[in-house]
């Protein structure tokens, strides 16, 4: 299988958008499919993991508080194996309590966003992350 690519025959950047919601999921996979990322999407953590492994995503973007499997136990479990280890992956939650961010970063999130988020804020925090070379595989 092969990547999707742009008009410029540059591989596209393949995103995993873990996210319960599926209003917010859509929205958010619509949107950065129109700005030129390839889309995986998964509802809960077992899902995340599993399509990590079939189609590994050069970046993640997971809910914290997902059915199932939270984030918090779906980075770790990414982390944990080697290859998924390298993957970075970015929190996006409504959670917005004292540490949070800090407390994500510890347990192996590169990033950290809390909702309602805009869609273009959510493509510069994926940009940082991939543009910095902590995409998996640098």
């Amino acid at each position: 299988m092969t990547d999707a690519t742009s008009n410029d025959h540059q591989p596209r950047p393949r995103v995993l958008l873990v996210e319960d919601y599926d209003d917010a999921r859509e929205m958010y996979a619509e949107y950065l499919t129109l700005i030129g990322f390839d889309m995986v999407q998964a509802s809960n953590g077992l899902e995340a993991i599993e399509q990590a492994l079939q189609r590994p995503p050069h970046i993640v973007v997971m809910d914290l508080s997902l059915p199932h499997m939270d984030g918090w136990e779906t980075v770790r479990r990414l982390k944990a194996n080697e290859r998924t280890a390298r993957i970075p992956v970015v929190a996006l939650t409504g959670h917005v309590v004292a540490d949070f961010s800090r407390r994500a970063h510890q347990a192996g999130f590169e990033g950290f966003l809390t909702k309602p988020c805009l869609p273009e804020d959510l493509v510069t925090e994926i940009r940082r992350i991939l543009d910095a070379g902590v995409a998996a595989g640098t």
